[in-house]
């Protein structure tokens, strides 16, 4: 079993949207929960440098899961993870996420 690193990046142009985004990522560790029980490895958000070639993305954020099937979960059940999502979605003007497996 590996691990899955997901890489998801936001374009946010409002800051006060931006923080409470980082605010809602900052408590995912704990919010989001599998069986009543904390799943998520680590997660890390933070607002991207100012530069030409982040292509206008604001947010990044790392989350780290134990599997495959908790990345899954993440993505698909989560009820801490849908509340981002909506909200992200109700702000960004765009995201991109890719994930890899860590061996």
């Amino acid at each position: 079993m590996s691990t899955v690193r997901r890489i998801t990046l936001f374009k946010i142009p409002n800051q006060e949207d931006q923080q409470k985004l980082l605010g809602m990522y900052a408590n995912m560790a704990t919010k989001a929960l599998k069986n009543s029980q904390p799943y998520i490895i680590s997660v890390e958000a933070r607002r991207t440098q100012p530069d030409q070639r982040n292509q206008g993305f604001t947010i990044v954020a790392i989350s780290t899961f134990k599997s495959a099937e908790d990345f899954e979960f993440y993505d698909k059940d989560c009820e801490a993870h849908a509340e981002l999502r909506t909200f992200a979605r109700s702000v960004a003007e765009g995201f991109c996420m890719v994930y890899f497996n860590v061996e």
